[in-house]
């Protein structure tokens, strides 16, 4: 489908972000009251009340949006709970301009809250793998995948950067770099998980986890929360925050969760959705100040910065190579330090949002990318199975 940008270009906007993440990994709060928090919080910021809201996002077990409205008295006229893995939030906020913009809602809350750390001790929760592994339903993933010691979900992106370093010469180093990029974001961000810088020697001493992919190429597990409220551009304009809108949007996916059945295991659907994007927002990956985009592994990065448009396919590892992603660099990227070195408590994709919103407000602190006119924040999930892009922009950008 091709959009024209009147079609849908800034008539939505984000107007509160928030997150709760602790430089130990763990929060030690619970789920339910994390997502209360930051659904109060994400309000606050924004200048709104809980009663204003009539449009609920977010996942979970069973009915989660009906299970949180019901606790904090929300009776939503739209409310969404599609779960694409680590995209989803990215996939609610296109899902939420999209209903604001029909006039199916007028103040949308996208929320989420994990521990996975504070749950496992560091191991993440094991309930959804022992449901893989039961005998009796099992998934295709069990029967066809881990019996060949494919270890999820690192053996899946293991396979991508090996076939990536045959096609294209793309080197251990050239990974490497990207992890120190994003570790150099998050020594200006005090609630990093990680904040002591990194070279590429010592992500290269890292332990191997599934060749080529060592230790500091792959995402922390932690407990982190989040949530933002998007409203009408024209009721954006009274209230608190500086509004940052929702320029374009796409989403496509193309496979399920078994890595053996991407169809091109070096391309993921980010070309679909990151063409759409950024068709419906009438700019071009140059026109960009800021990407924050998934980072469950160094190469998830390098991918999206190819079918994204950044690079040509095959060259992210030379375009990385100098550093251009960190601090000071042509492209700034993961500007909090990322699922890498800042938070990753399962589904990144809650915090690309809140770190765009913050950048292009010019809310970023010590971190604070100069000129932020243009953000990308590009959600990734499954194991490169879907991905959800959004343009965000100021004013200047419209």
């Amino acid at each position: 489908m091709t959009y024209k940008p009147s079609d849908f270009r800034g008539k939505v906007a984000i107007v509160g972000a928030i997150d709760a993440v602790s430089p130990t990994g763990v929060l030690g709060i619970s789920e339910r009251d994390l997502e209360v928090q930051m659904v109060k919080g994400a309000l606050d910021n924004a200048g709104l009340k809980v009663s204003d809201v009539d449009g609920l996002f977010g996942t979970g077990m069973m009915m989660p949006t009906m299970e949180l409205a019901e606790h904090m008295g929300i009776t939503p006229r739209y409310t969404d709970s599609t779960m694409t893995g680590g995209s989803s939030f990215e996939v609610h906020v296109q899902h939420a301009a999209l209903a604001i913009a029909a006039g199916m809602c007028e103040v949308a809350v996208v929320y989420f809250a994990s521990t996975p750390r504070a749950r496992g001790k560091g191991l993440g929760d094991m309930s959804a793998m022992m449901g893989m592994m039961d005998p009796k339903n099992p998934m295709p993933m069990v029967e066809w995948e881990v019996p060949y010691g494919n270890l999820m979900p690192s053996g899946a992106y293991s396979l991508a950067a090996s076939r990536h370093m045959a096609l294209y010469g793309t080197t251990s180093e050239q990974l490497a770099q990207i992890a120190v990029s994003t570790r150099d974001w998050a020594s200006k961000n005090p609630n990093a998980r990680h904040q002591d810088p990194i070279t590429v020697q010592d992500v290269l001493d890292s332990p191997m986890v599934a060749t080529p992919l060592r230790r500091l190429d792959c995402c922390l597990v932690t407990d982190g929360a989040g949530a933002v409220v998007l409203t009408s551009a024209e009721r954006a304009k009274d209230l608190k925050q500086k509004p940052v809108y929702v320029l374009g949007a796409g989403t496509a996916h193309d496979h399920s969760m078994m890595i053996s059945e991407m169809p091109d295991i070096c391309t993921t659907p980010g070309v679909i959705s990151g063409r759409e994007a950024f068709s419906m927002a009438g700019v071009t990956p140059n026109d960009v100040d800021v990407v924050e985009t998934y980072d469950s592994f160094t190469i998830t990065v390098a991918l999206a910065l190819e079918d994204l448009g950044f690079c040509e396919k095959g060259e992210a590892g030379a375009f990385v190579a100098d550093g251009r992603l960190g601090p000071g660099g042509a492209l700034p990227t993961n500007t909090n330090g990322g699922g890498l070195s800042y938070t990753h408590p399962g589904m990144y994709g809650m915090f690309l949002l809140v770190e765009a919103a913050r950048q292009v407000s010019g809310q970023a602190a010590d971190r604070q990318v100069d000129d932020v006119n243009i953000a990308v924040a590009h959600g990734c999930g499954g194991v490169l199975s879907c991905t959800s892009t959004l343009i965000l922009g100021t004013e200047d950008a419209l």
